[in-house]
């Protein structure tokens, strides 16, 4: 039985809006960075032990992952931490996570630039 006093508990309609939101921007994170074929799925599979059925919900926006699942998503993937960075509010940590990867492809493309003009001098 419940106290009658103190703070109560959130409607399920206000636990269902945040659950929306988390598992929606768990869903659009993965999706851009693998895709939503069966593919990802095996991919996933692979970054986690969640059975299919379960990774698919995460990639159609049902639910999201939880726990170690999480955890195991965001260690193999920068846009789902980039999500979860985003909805906790720590938008100065996204900016480092992307400038790390603006820095990776900004060398990459040195690298081909270098390439080019090489072929170009001779």
């Amino acid at each position: 039985m419940f106290p009658k006093k103190g703070k109560n508990f959130p409607s399920r309609s206000q636990a269902t809006e945040n659950e929306v939101s988390y598992a929606t921007a768990i869903s659009l994170a993965l999706r851009s960075e693998l895709g939503g074929s069966n593919r990802a799925v095996k991919t996933i599979g692979q970054w986690t032990t969640a059975n299919e059925r379960t990774i698919k919900n995460w990639l159609a926006g049902t639910s999201g992952p939880r726990g170690q699942h999480l955890i195991d998503v965001i260690r193999h993937s920068d846009a789902a931490l980039s999500a979860v960075l985003y909805l906790a509010g720590r938008r100065e940590a996204v900016t480092v996570v992307n400038l790390e990867d603006l820095r990776s492809c900004l060398a990459a493309s040195l690298v081909e630039l270098d390439r080019a003009l090489e072929k170009r001098a001779q």
